[in-house]
């Protein structure tokens, strides 16, 4: 589990800003236990959403550079798919 996150929750749903370094399979770990919304800064210092569907971890992918840009994306990706 990934201690001490960030939480964007100034709308709904809340979300997670994952900490630079975590690797994919820590954010999957953490997904399938919590099973909430989670922002993740890429290598190539993009954004991407990750969440989980019930079964396996999704990902959203080319949310942008900017943090408050990607947040407010992954939240309309998440409203306009049902995953809030």
């Amino acid at each position: 589990m990934l201690e001490n996150l960030d939480i964007d929750d100034s709308d709904s749903p809340a979300i997670g800003l994952v900490p630079p370094g975590v690797t994919w399979i820590e954010v999957r770990d953490h997904i399938k236990i919590a099973h909430y919304h989670l922002l993740v800064q890429t290598d190539d210092g993009q954004y991407a959403g990750a969440y989980w569907t019930g079964t396996d971890m999704a990902i959203v992918p080319d949310l942008g550079p900017d943090t408050d840009e990607a947040i407010e994306e992954f939240r309309v990706f998440l409203q306009e798919h049902d995953e809030t």
